[in-house]
């Protein structure tokens, strides 16, 4: 008998809703939000409203885009953090409800761990390959950067976390004070293309073990700024390129030295990228060109699986659902979340 999951997501400012049929994507609709690009960021409130208005005819989509009918459907998982607390609501509580009417369980879901188990579903866009267990996982989003010792499904372990910033939110900021939309992270990618990488240098941390910190760039990217415009107004404007690519290049070359140490001393090779940032072409670049010094094979999410989706929340929902690992009716969203 085929095991059919729903997957819910709303855990930042896209609502979505995902089907899979055992591994198989029968479907992913995403909503996003297009509210907050005039505020510069998120607005918890504002989003959960707007989860409200999307995530019944998101999931009616999902269903119809499927083809399968809301009683195929063996569970619902949906995501229980880590994430704004308001977004979260709505989706458990849409959950809650799905699951009472059917009378079919509820399977909690760790965001971040969704996002490293995207590289499991099967569908037309994905890797021809899977992960062989172990691998190292760099996880980059806007609002986690971590480096994942992945044992199992089930079983994760992380190597390094960052202490303060993570590096989408350094893109997004950093690309704030050089005039770029929100987000700013694929502006500075489009830039960073036309760019030096070399023509600016800006501080890197200097962390012990394998844990981040992007707080100091942002930092030194802020104050480089300030004091060029001080001596030539025009110099962001004449700059931009240059400075979007030696950006970029000193984020990719922080997160690329930690990933290798941590490769170097487990001996693992098999390395995967997830998150967001994942995205990012030049973290793409250096992750395939590290690959062919190293030995390393790499898998790298489709641009599609990056973001955040219910695809994700669905496949892991899958593999808790083989296990028997169903949620109580009385379960709560958390904001702040770890393995």
């Amino acid at each position: 008998m085929d095991t059919i999951i729903l997957g819910i997501e709303s855990s930042c400012d896209d609502t979505s809703a995902a089907v899979v049929r055992d591994r198989e994507l029968l479907s992913n609709v995403i909503a996003g939000q297009d509210v907050h690009r005039q505020y510069g960021g998120v607005v918890p409130e504002l989003a959960s409203r707007a989860h409200q208005q999307n995530i019944v005819p998101v999931v009616d989509r999902a269903l119809k885009e499927a083809g399968i009918e809301k009683e195929d459907i063996c569970a619902v998982a949906f995501t229980r953090g880590p994430g704004l607390l308001g977004s979260l609501l709505v989706g458990t509580s849409f959950a809650k409800g799905f699951s009472a009417a059917l009378r079919i369980p509820m399977i909690e879901v760790n965001h971040l761990q969704a996002h490293i188990l995207v590289h499991f579903i099967l569908s037309e866009h994905s890797a021809d390959q899977l992960p062989r267990f172990p691998f190292i996982c760099l996880l980059v989003s806007g609002g986690h950067t971590q480096l994942v010792l992945v044992n199992n499904h089930h079983q994760m372990e992380i190597l390094g976390r960052s202490i303060d910033d993570a590096a989408g939110e350094a893109f997004d900021k950093c690309g704030k004070i050089l005039g770029l939309p929100y987000p700013g992270g694929p502006h500075v990618d489009r830039l960073a293309s036309e760019g030096d990488p070399f023509r600016f240098t800006f501080n890197k941390p200097r962390l012990e073990g394998f844990d981040y910190s992007f707080s100091g760039l942002k930092t030194s990217f802020l104050y480089f700024i300030r004091d060029r415009l001080k001596e030539d107004p025009a110099f962001i404007e004449q700059n931009r390129t240059d400075l979007a690519a030696s950006l970029q290049q000193t984020i990719v070359d922080i997160l690329m030295n930690k990933l290798r140490r941590a490769s170097k001393k487990t001996g693992i090779r098999q390395i995967a990228l997830a998150g967001g940032v994942s995205a990012n072409s030049g973290l793409r670049s250096a992750i395939r060109k590290e690959a062919g010094k190293h030995g390393w094979e790499v898998h790298i999410p489709p641009i599609g699986f990056t973001t955040d989706n219910a695809a994700m929340i669905a496949i892991t929902g899958y593999y808790r659902y083989l296990k028997g690992e169903f949620a109580s009716e009385d379960i709560s969203p958390v904001a702040r979340m770890y393995f």
